[in-house]
């Protein structure tokens, strides 16, 4: 049975984007650099008491893989802008949204993703527990696909301007609170022993939230970046 048009299409585009970040894996690498860094030093600045690290673990992991996925927002669309792959998306029969959402999956797959699987490991040097890592685990795969959903509006309001990684950031930074709120909470829940499931739950509705109206802004965006 033959894909639809509009499966081909978004299946077509993602296959693109992991394509171009596959020939990019310098700036994939640097994301992941900068995640391990930024969480490996903070132990060795505030010292080896278990409680402390323990303490101050989701908070630190949370922000690290928030500005690590700040890096690479800037040039969601910029590549496409840039070689006119971008006018030709908005003149496509299938629902620019829908498009967007596919470089949306691409993004967080490439940038998205790997941070992911590198949690239970800078969890461990904070001494996390077994339990703990998996909430911590969990909360990072419900969140960052919503930092790249929100992050996906940013880039494309600061498409063309120069200076857009900074303007990126002061834009999306506002609406990333929420989700640090409740992905820091969750571990904190955890390890206190008071449960995740309310604050996983409130990411769950922020990733449903995001996957149904960002592209649509997102797209809105691109529409008038291109006027």
């Amino acid at each position: 049975m033959k894909n639809s048009p509009l499966t081909a299409a978004m299946w077509g585009l993602l296959r693109r984007d992991l394509l171009l970040a596959w020939r990019r894996r310098s700036e994939l690498l640097t994301t992941l650099f900068f995640f391990v860094i930024v969480a490996g030093l903070f132990p060795l600045g505030i010292g080896p008491e278990p409680a402390t690290l323990r303490t101050i673990a989701p908070g630190v992991v949370w922000i690290a893989a928030l500005l690590s996925c700040l890096l690479s927002l800037h040039r969601l669309f910029a590549v496409d802008y840039q070689d006119g792959a971008l006018e030709q998306m908005l003149l496509a029969p299938q629902p620019l949204s829908l498009l967007v959402m596919s470089k949306v999956c691409a993004h967080w797959i490439a940038a998205g993703f790997p941070l992911v699987l590198l949690s239970p490991l800078l969890g461990l040097q904070f001494g996390l527990t077994g339990s703990t890592l998996w909430v911590l685990v969990c909360s990072l795969l419900l969140g960052t696909p919503v930092l790249s959903a929100l992050g996906s509006i940013g880039a494309a309001l600061t498409l063309g301007i120069r200076g857009s990684g900074l303007l990126v950031a002061l834009l999306t930074l506002p609406l990333f609170v929420p989700v640090l709120i409740f992905g820091a909470g969750a571990v904190v829940s955890s390890d206190a022993g008071l449960g995740a499931e309310a604050h996983l739950s409130l990411l769950g509705a922020c990733l449903v939230l995001a996957t149904v109206f960002a592209p649509w802004a997102t797209a809105a965006a691109l529409r008038i970046a291109l006027e």
